[in-house]
Parts: C-alpha cells; sequence; structure tokens
C-alpha cells in the first residue's frame, strides 16, 4: 500500500507573463505532518506557474504515493480528468489543430510523475473558503515579492 499524501497547489504570474511564483503544501494525514513549499520566476506566465507547483510538489515525494491533488486551475485539472493530456501525448504533444501546446516541456514532466505516482486530481475554487489553497496563495505573493 503506498502513502497517501494531500498536495494544494497554486501560482501565478502579475502582470501575465511578468513575475510569477508557485506553491504547493503537502500533508501527509498518517503522520499528521504538514510541509510548505515555494518558489518564483521573474518571466514567467499563470500557466507555467501553476504547472511548476504540481511538479515541484510530484517531485518532492520520495516514494511512489496515493495523492490528492488540489489545484484551483481548471486547465491544470481538466488536462488529466478530461483526459485532454493523453491526447496531447498521443499526438506528439500537440493539439487537434496541429499547434504544438504551451509549456510542452512542463507537460511532459508532469506526465512522466503522473505515471510515479497515483493521483486523484480536484479543482477548488480560487480565493474562496479553503484554508490550504488561500495559504498557497499567500505563499505565490511572498515568492513573487521574494524576486524584487
Amino acid at each position: 500500500m503506498n502513502p497517501h499524501v494531500i498536495i494544494y497547489t497554486d501560482g501565478g504570474a502579475s502582470p501575465n507573463p511578468g513575475r510569477g511564483g508557485w506553491a504547493a503544501i503537502l500533508y501527509s494525514p498518517e503522520h499528521d505532518i504538514e510541509r510548505e513549499i515555494s518558489g518564483g520566476e521573474h518571466h514567467t506566465t499563470n500557466n507555467r506557474m501553476e504547472l511548476t507547483a504540481a511538479i515541484k510538489a510530484l517531485e518532492a515525494l520520495k516514494y511512489p504515493c496515493d495523492v490528492d491533488l488540489h489545484t484551483d486551475s481548471s486547465y491544470l485539472c481538466n488536462a488529466f480528468t478530461k483526459r485532454w493530456i493523453y491526447n496531447w501525448k498521443r499526438n506528439g504533444w500537440r493539439k487537434s489543430s496541429t499547434d504544438e501546446i504551451p509549456n510542452r516541456d512542463l507537460w511532459e514532466r508532469l506526465y512522466e510523475l503522473s505515471r510515479t505516482h497515483n493521483i486523484a486530481w480536484h479543482w477548488v475554487k480560487g480565493h474562496a473558503d479553503d484554508e490550504r489553497n488561500n495559504r498557497c496563495d499567500e505563499l505565490v505573493q511572498v515568492a513573487r515579492r521574494n524576486l524584487r
């Protein structure tokens, strides 16, 4: 049986594109341990930061895990729940219009990580009443400010 981990992620850039930040909270219910991670980039986009948050969180796991990953990015969540990512991969990382998908490097990495862990994707409303999502948003803003 794999360890169970609950992950919350967030990312953003302002302006978009502009200075960006990403953050994740990893929580082990079995051990009642919570860990926060975050970082930033000087010139990036909202989508790159949302993807980076998920990647960094999954990379922080030392073993294959059963993961409940919560994100306020419907783009990130839908890529897996609506199976878009599997179509993109099958089409050589291209949309049906034959245009290469943006942020291909991050999508490829996220795809590989999704094969290591058993991930259940959950969309949460941003800037609402979810304590961990709101904390991730705070960490994103701190990461952005620390780039100055």
